[in-house]
């Protein structure tokens, strides 16, 4: 196994944790932004507000977009065992 091979397969790595975990903490960066703004305006100060738009948020994104993350977690593992011969040799 090449020092090539090991970037490579580094890289793909983590391309496919930050594909996957995108959507979720992109979602919960625009609903805390925009429930900051919404606290900035009406001057609420309440730090509990924040966490069950977050909370039911992120549950949506896992809803909509579980079955993408888990095929593109798939096919990184098929493509992974599929090259386990030439890894270990």
């Amino acid at each position: 196994m090449s020092q090539e091979y090991v970037i490579h397969l580094a890289r793909e790595a983590l391309t496919t944790a930050l594909l996957i975990a995108a959507p979720i903490l992109g979602i919960g960066l625009v609903v805390g932004l925009v429930i900051a703004i919404l606290q900035a305006t009406t001057q609420i100060q309440e730090q509990t507000l924040t966490f069950v738009p977050k909370i039911v948020a992120v549950m949506l994104a896992i809803l909509v977009f579980g079955s993408w993350m888990l095929n593109l977690l798939i096919g990184f593992t098929q493509n992974l065992f599929g090259n386990l011969s030439s890894i270990i040799r």
